[in-house]
């Protein structure tokens, strides 16, 4: 760095936790300046542009995954309240809830019980080892609890979290597309559909369409989140992939 004022701060952030959480900041601001000005084009999604530009800087600088972490952990404790918020726009629904729970309920189970089935058994079509299969199980969840179950049936967490974002990313790009294809006007409906498939990144695309597709897939990523931890250990030990 030529500017001896960028140098110093550049010098007093590396030996401090503001690191992590200035070049977090930093890079997503960039990634959503970017992300309006492909006019929300979901393949230019702020948390795809964002993660790829942290990735580069650690790699560029040298910095190591835990020096990073320790400043990046104070927005992954905001993730907390972030969810929890959720409950407000889910409110705002609730008259609309209480007529369509029992259907959210059966779209959810099918939902997390065909996607889980269907990802192990084409993972073995192409012949994953067991313990890929086990991996990529609950890819259609959110990050934490997915490499939660992950861990837990004997898959990689990493490679678990890795192919969660694939799943959103593809999910917000390719769900407006085919609910527009098949004709689905009820955003309720999409709201489910986003939720239990594309999880959070999908969640966040839902309410850039209507606070009500919002509400209802936020619902959905939080109870496939549940359905998940419950339903994939048991259905894998029901085709004998888990002991």
């Amino acid at each position: 760095m030529d500017n001896p004022d960028l140098a110093a701060i550049w010098v007093y952030l590396s030996t401090s936790p503001l690191l992590g959480l200035t070049i977090t900041l930093v890079a997503y601001s960039m990634a959503h300046k970017l992300y309006v000005y492909a006019r929300y084009n979901p393949a230019f999604n702020p948390v795809v542009t964002s993660v790829t530009g942290l990735i580069s800087i650690l790699l560029l600088t040298d910095t190591s995954y835990e020096s990073y972490f320790e400043g990046a952990q104070f927005v992954h404790f905001l993730l907390g309240p972030a969810t929890v918020a959720l409950a407000i726009p889910l409110y705002q629904q609730i008259s609309k809830l209480k007529r369509l729970w029992v259907s959210v309920l059966l779209s959810l189970t099918a939902g997390v019980a065909i996607s889980s089935l269907c990802t192990v058994f084409i993972a073995r079509l192409f012949g994953a080892s067991l313990q890929t299969q086990l991996s990529l199980a609950p890819k259609s969840v959110t990050a934490p609890v997915a490499m939660g179950i992950s861990e837990q049936i004997g898959g990689l967490p990493s490679l678990t979290a890795a192919v969660v974002v694939i799943t959103g990313i593809l999910g917000a790009v390719l769900g407006p597309k085919l609910f527009k294809l098949m004709r689905i006007q009820d955003d309720s409906i999409k709201g489910v559909a986003m939720g239990v498939s594309a999880h959070g990144i999908g969640t966040a695309r839902a309410f850039q369409v209507s606070s009500e597709m919002g509400a209802f897939s936020g619902l959905a990523m939080a109870l496939s989140a549940l359905a998940s931890a419950l339903i994939v250990p048991w259905l894998l030990s029901a085709i004998g992939i888990l002991q």
